[in-house]
């Protein structure tokens, strides 16, 4: 029988996630800025990693990869082209696989203009471009882009598990409330992913179901919502792409009261 594959996070920095697919003997690390907890992990799961998928070329997803290619050189890193140290690039339609399994790549652009995300199963990974309960911030991307890449991943089955890089949660928690404050789904995950981090667990994975209920850059066709941007903008917005760019904008400045 085979091992069951287990996804683990792995703590880097102050809240970078590297998700771990394991099994009993081999892993695939996403994102890996920090080899040294990861080195860690392996080391004492006694783990060969096998491969390392990279959504995006920040250095707090890529620093660990030139200590890990000094232990395994001729270790598969899978991401997008002319980043450093992958020696495998991929793009959207690409498949690479993990236990047997395809994973999907999938160009999500916004946070930078090469971002991808990885797909394998119900499992997404995706990097800085979806959070819980928020998005990325807006680098070399533009806002319609990332707006395009959200409902790109919108549009994946509901019991998709989003496997984001940053344990951001709480802080877009409190955005999303001074959106839209009458949400139960949202009150109700407050609570919740309160007492994850009080309890010291991760608020994630989440559920796309979840995300779509309580996310407020994945609810531009909310009422409550778009309203909420037309009072931040101080006029009405054409369209949702509209109001998503309000909407980040505005998390851009946005102090808790």
């Amino acid at each position: 029988m085979a091992d069951i594959i287990r996804l683990t996070p792995v703590c880097a920095f102050a809240d970078n996630y590297i998700w771990v697919l394991h099994d009993t003997t081999r892993a695939i690390a996403v994102d890996p800025g920090d080899a040294a907890p990861l080195l860690a992990f392996l080391d004492e799961h006694r783990l060969q990693l096998d491969a390392v998928w990279i959504t995006h070329h920040h250095a707090d997803h890529i620093g660990g990869l030139p200590a890990l290619l000094a232990r395994w050189p001729q270790l598969d890193i899978y991401g997008p082209a002319g980043v450093a140290h992958i020696n495998q690039p991929v793009m959207a339609g690409s498949e690479v696989l993990a236990f047997g399994q395809p994973a999907t790549v999938l160009a999500v652009p916004g946070h930078t203009a090469n971002h991808l995300a990885f797909l394998w199963g119900k499992h997404l990974f995706c990097g800085d471009t979806l959070f819980g309960a928020g998005c990325g911030r807006i680098f070399d991307g533009t806002p319609a882009q990332l707006h395009q890449s959200l409902t790109q991943l919108a549009a994946l089955p509901e019991d998709t598990l989003c496997y984001p890089a940053h344990e951001y949660t709480l802080s877009n928690l409190q955005f999303a409330l001074a959106v839209e404050p009458h949400n139960p789904a949202l009150q109700a995950r407050w609570q919740q992913d309160q007492a994850s981090r009080n309890a010291q667990r991760p608020t994630l994975p989440s559920s796309l179901a979840l995300e779509k209920a309580s996310n407020p850059f994945l609810r531009t066709n909310i009422k409550a919502v778009a309203e909420a941007a037309n009072r931040q903008a101080g006029k009405d917005l054409a369209d949702d792409e509209a109001i998503f760019a309000t909407l980040r904008e505005w998390k851009n400045h946005f102090r808790p009261a």
